[in-house]
């Protein structure tokens, strides 16, 4: 974990229950921890990595084809019953 993710997550545990008496999350109005978790928000943001255009074709075709199998399967499953159901009771 990274120092600042390791110091966020720190300051995340006791954050605003009064359990430590000089921690400055319970002393913070509610601006400030807004002002905070806007801060926390675009630290985050700056970690995010952006996939290779690709890796976005690879990831979107192996969304697809999963799609594509799983509707085949369960048009199957569908069809099945149907069939079963008509058989049993003779509709």
């Amino acid at each position: 974990m990274s120092e600042s993710a390791g110091a966020a997550a720190a300051g995340a545990e006791g954050a605003g229950d009064g359990s430590r008496p000089g921690d400055r999350t319970s002393r913070r109005g509610i601006f400030g921890r807004i002002a905070l978790f806007v801060r926390q928000v675009f630290a985050e943001l700056k970690k995010v990595v952006r996939p290779t255009r690709s890796e976005l074709i690879t990831y979107t075709t192996v969304v697809l084809v999963f799609v594509a199998v799983v509707m085949a399967f369960v048009t199957v499953i569908d069809l099945g019953i149907g069939l079963a159901t008509g058989w049993i009771f003779g509709g």
